[in-house]
């Protein structure tokens, strides 16, 4: 009876006659059973290598219960989830579950079960060359937005070259349709993306006074031009330098946004005598903060010179954008304003 109830708790036991070889076995059997992999073959090894198995096989046992803990609970949320928390009985089961039924390695388990695992298993890098080319589609990308911006711009400055009303109503909202807005999209990504936040910081690490600020806002058209030197106060800061530059400003007023001119003192101009610094600062400067009048009076000299009459305003534009576009214009007028940005980040400091 003894040996009945011994052989109860051995695997796979045969009915050997000696019970010293019961207890071997016994104890052979307790060691096998914390070894993670299940193969027969692997139970005539010789048991000298069992300790060394057990201390490793038991950590990664431990650990990947704990895993599949996550797992069974992982796998019940979403049951619920998807039933509305009908299944109620379902969700018991799998926690009655005994651990012994769940899969022992990712390979065996169901596809429920490896779909949970994606919620706790984390790739370990990612390749850089395709990091790499990513940022460099995204600067391609980037750099053809800005252009897809450029040529709106352009089209818009053509209608209202023909109908001087356009920019107003696109600002003022009375246009609402989808490439009205696109216009508007890129009237204000010029402003606010490319020219003002350089124009600020042209400004904020100068000394020049505002009074010289506003005048070089107000007109339109500079000339800087080498004169005598003489050691005296500059027009612009009003530090003592030798100034050798006059910076002859001219030009009628016009409204930022509409680009509508204004006859006031429309002959006026300003003589400035400046130092070497705040010439080259004014001329970076002056070619951002005027670039968008200027290309809109290239526009509407376009418009002027094409003679054609009695065709629909759209179909004018169209056939003068296709023409500028062909022949290189706009990725000229493009090309400067990307040269005139740049000229305004490099800008050295003031001396």
């Amino acid at each position: 009876g003894k040996r009945k109830r011994l052989s109860a708790s051995v695997m796979h036991d045969s009915d050997e006659s000696e019970g010293s070889d019961i207890v071997l076995r016994k104890v052979h059997a307790k060691r096998r059973c914390a070894v993670l992999d299940g193969a027969g073959s692997e139970e005539e090894q010789p048991d000298k290598t069992c300790p060394a198995e057990n201390g490793s096989a038991s950590k990664k046992q431990k650990l990947l219960e704990k895993l599949k803990e996550l797992v069974r609970q992982s796998a019940a949320r979403r049951s619920c989830s998807s039933a509305n928390c009908e299944d109620s009985r379902s969700e018991a089961s799998v926690e009655e579950e005994p651990p012994c039924q769940l899969p022992l390695t990712l390979s065996e388990g169901s596809e429920t079960d490896s779909d949970s695992m994606k919620d706790f298993v984390v790739e370990e890098e990612e390749n850089d060359e395709d990091d790499d080319i990513d940022n460099t589609e995204h600067v391609k990308i980037s750099r053809c937005d800005h252009y897809v911006h450029f040529k709106r711009i352009v089209k818009a400055f053509l209608i209202n070259a023909i109908d001087d009303s356009f920019l107003s109503s696109l600002y003022d909202g009375t246009r609402q349709k989808r490439y009205a807005k696109d216009m508007l999209l890129s009237l204000h990504y010029l402003d606010n993306r490319f020219i003002q936040p350089r124009l600020e910081n042209l400004i904020c690490r100068s000394r020049w006074k505002d009074r010289y600020k506003e005048r070089v806002d107000c007109y339109p058209d500079v000339r800087i031009s080498l004169r005598n030197t003489k050691k005296m106060s500059c027009q612009a800061c009003e530090m003592k330098r030798y100034c050798k530059f006059n910076v002859l400003l001219s030009g009628r007023l016009y409204n930022s946004k509409t680009l509508e001119m204004d006859d006031f003192m429309s002959d006026d101009k300003q003589v400035l005598k400046v130092g070497m610094v705040c010439a080259n600062r004014t001329r970076v400067y002056h070619n951002l903060k005027h670039f968008k009048f200027k290309l809109y009076m290239d526009c509407s000299s376009v418009v002027g010179l094409d003679g054609v009459e009695d065709e629909p305003v759209k179909d004018t534009v169209e056939r003068l954008f296709s023409h500028l576009e062909e022949n290189g214009w706009i990725q000229k007028r493009y090309n400067d304003l990307e040269d005139y940005m740049e000229d305004a980040d490099t800008f050295q400091e003031e001396k």
